[in-house]
């Protein structure tokens, strides 16, 4: 598993096993560790001074801010209509739109949840273990369950 010519690499930027990583197209900022099994698609971005744990998928259309935790294994969609085919064969880049999610600054998102496109995570908002995120997240907002539901705002 590579990391293509195509990454731009801040500054600092750690990456523990280098050969067990997959990236290609991205853009990753100052300061951010990036860890073992992580994968970050082209036209994904990572903020400065962000953790990716293992096992991690960050696809094509995830813009994540500065100063964000991401849990291990946690999953970014960005179909909401995923097909293997169309028009009786394969399908290509052609036939589908990726749809964008962002995670604002400071947001924190726990181990195994999972990231539905077209959301935006809001900024300092935490998200629990295992949760599903459906719809936007509100800043300072901490949301858990499938799907994933507010169950406390933090006051700022």
């Amino acid at each position: 598993m590579p990391i293509a010519d195509s990454v731009r690499l801040g500054r600092d930027v750690v990456i523990h096993h280098p050969g067990l990583v997959n990236l290609y197209g991205c853009a990753i900022g100052d300061g951010t560790k990036i860890g073992a099994f992580v994968e970050i698609q082209k036209h994904a971005s990572i903020g400065r001074l962000c953790k990716i744990s293992s096992h991690t998928f960050v696809c094509e259309g995830v813009a994540i801010e500065d100063e964000v935790f991401v849990g291990h294994g946690v999953m970014f969609i960005n179909d909401r209509y995923p097909r293997a085919t169309a028009a009786g064969g394969l399908q290509t880049e052609a036939d589908w739109q990726v749809v964008p999610t962002r995670v604002r600054t400071g947001a924190s998102i726990g181990s195994g949840a999972v990231i539905m496109c077209g959301v935006t995570i809001g900024e300092r908002a935490t998200v629990g273990a295992g949760a599903v995120v459906t719809h936007d997240v509100p800043d300072d907002a901490v949301v858990a369950g499938v799907p994933a539901r507010v169950r406390a705002q933090e006051a700022r």
